[in-house]
């Protein structure tokens, strides 16, 4: 954090600006800087150097650290714009917002699913989230796929009424073309939130 402190919203800096900015050794550093990278916190880019002088590595933070450092600030600003929408315009104001932010997101994905089956969609989807770098999962359980979240890039969004909860499902129903069932939830205990396909009656 020291590290990625340094960088936002500062210029490029080099290892060795960062070796005197911090007081460890280039070892120290060079090993951090490479986990950062690596997380997608920090950018690598070269600098040429004037005259002969070989180039040299400098680093910037991304826009994944300054989410990192200002969590708390969207924890606090969501949940406000969620009352301010439900304070002025009621439940149905809520619910046709509710609606189009998942019907928006759903297109993000769907324009890169092509299998029929709601399973294959969900196969697909899952594999589109991964390629987000979200950490998820398919597993069979009972002749069905479970989606395992173990991630969830929505956290730092919930509010008391789980607004988020019910955009990120309805996204997924819309994706999958069927009604999405959650079976577990980490909100209520367990280790991450599970969703299958919900069963026809």
């Amino acid at each position: 954090m020291r590290v990625v402190k340094l960088l936002v919203g500062n210029e490029p800096r080099t290892v060795a600006d960062l070796m005197d900015a911090t007081g460890v050794t280039r070892t120290a550093v060079t090993e951090q800087l490479s986990e950062l990278v690596a997380g997608g916190f920090v950018r690598r880019g070269t600098e040429r150097l004037v005259g002969r002088g070989r180039p040299r590595h400098v680093y910037s933070a991304t826009e994944t650290a300054l989410l990192l450092l200002f969590v708390g600030s969207q924890q606090l600003l969501v949940p406000a714009m969620w009352n301010a929408i439900e304070e002025a315009g009621g439940e149905k104001l809520t619910k046709r917002i509710l609606d189009r932010v998942s019907r928006t997101l759903a297109q993000h994905y769907r324009s890169r699913i092509t299998a029929r089956s709601p399973e294959k969609r969900l196969r697909q989807m899952i594999g589109l989230f991964q390629e987000e770098g979200a950490l998820v999962e398919a597993v069979e359980q009972n002749g069905h796929v479970v989606m395992r979240k173990r991630s969830c890039p929505f956290i730092s969004m919930l509010d008391e009424k789980r607004t988020v909860c019910c955009v990120d499902q309805a996204m997924m129903a819309k994706v999958v073309e069927r009604p999405i069932r959650r079976t577990t939830c980490r909100l209520e205990g367990d280790p991450c939130c599970t969703f299958e396909i919900a069963s026809r009656k």
